[in-house]
């Protein structure tokens, strides 16, 4: 398997109950077709397929069950025997089911979905992407219609109100500058699935005297973001706080409980030499050292909110200039 770029770890490596910290990830690309894409991650993760369900194979490893499927439930789900559909179609029986993958291993990503990996193995989801790229995968800058995504599940540190809202911050505070590193293929731009809190909400956020319970917290944000069309998605881990009170705001069989945040910004520009996958994780680590860094934190809070005022430094600077030049300034880039 190719060598792997660094993954740089966060601090905190370990929740509070003392076990590694684990994170899901997702990836979305095309250029393989379906059984071509399952034998070789098959190969590198040394794993036996297994066919749960037509476009569904789990991968048994030693970090758990990694699952590739078409990322489109009407085409996993089609059935040549289902009356709904025309009798033209069933007919041709198996000569419809060839054409119709074809048409949808054109236009439909493929995904692979990770189990829950400890932060110190992501490297080998790294080697895995790497190889994956030599043997032909495509991302999102081959056609107009791909807006195909990485995204990065990470499992919190802890769930302490406290600890949510410096997360919270940091994210907030750095979105425009993540956004220009990692969301640069003009199709996902184009996507609703990517957008940033709304200002009121960030506002509120960002005061220094902001200090919610946990169902202010949520509230605070379903108000103004009841939906799981962010970039930082937070409805699979209010689900696992209090479904009860996130079911007042938004109700959706997609959400899936889990003590997770969900990254959804990044794109996947996997046929890019050099893209990376460390590239993604390694600018989540510099949010988490931020969310760890109370110093730091308040300073980039005070930024924030010194950039919604008229004077010169505003005028002739962007905040994604600022948030840069400060970055570099404390040493993260």
């Amino acid at each position: 398997m190719t060598q792997s770029s660094d993954c740089k770890m966060p601090d905190i490596m370990n929740t509070e109950g003392g076990d590694e910290r684990r994170v899901g990830i997702e990836i979305e690309l095309s250029g393989l077709g379906y059984d071509a894409l399952v034998k070789l991650v098959a190969r590198c993760l040394d794993a036996e397929p297994k066919l749960d369900s037509r476009y569904v194979t789990k991968l048994a490893t030693d970090l758990g069950d990694f699952t590739i499927e078409l990322d489109s439930d009407p085409i996993k789900d089609l059935d040549l025997d289902d009356e709904r559909l025309p009798d033209s179609i069933r007919e041709l029986g198996g000569q419809a089911m060839e054409v119709i993958d074809a048409a949808a291993e054109r236009v439909v990503p493929l995904e692979i979905i990770s189990p829950p990996v400890p932060f110190s193995h992501v490297t080998r989801v790294e080697s895995l992407m790497e190889t994956l790229r030599e043997e032909g995968a495509l991302g999102s800058r081959e056609a107009i219609y791909y807006a195909f995504g990485l995204q990065l599940n990470p499992e919190l540190p802890d769930l302490q109100p406290g600890t949510l809202v410096r997360y919270f911050q940091a994210f907030a505070a750095l979105y425009d500058w993540l956004k220009s590193r990692h969301q640069l293929d003009i199709s996902r731009k184009f996507t609703t699935y990517i957008e940033p809190w709304s200002s009121k909400y960030v506002d509120l956020l960002m005061k220094d005297d902001y200090n919610p319970d946990q169902a202010q917290l949520m509230r605070d944000y379903l108000d103004s973001n009841p939906t799981r069309n962010r970039a930082l998605d937070l409805l699979p881990l209010f689900a696992h706080l209090d479904e009860e009170l996130l079911s007042e705001y938004v109700v959706d069989p997609r959400i899936k409980s889990r003590p997770t945040l969900h990254y959804r910004l990044p794109d996947c520009d996997i046929d890019n030499p050099s893209w990376h996958f460390s590239s993604v994780w390694n600018d989540w680590v510099i949010l988490e050292q931020i969310a760890g860094n109370a110093a730091h934190l308040a300073e980039l809070r005070a930024l924030y909110r010194e950039s919604g005022k008229i004077n010169l430094h505003n005028l002739t600077h962007s905040w994604l200039e600022t948030t840069t030049e400060w970055l570099e300034s404390r040493g993260y880039v």
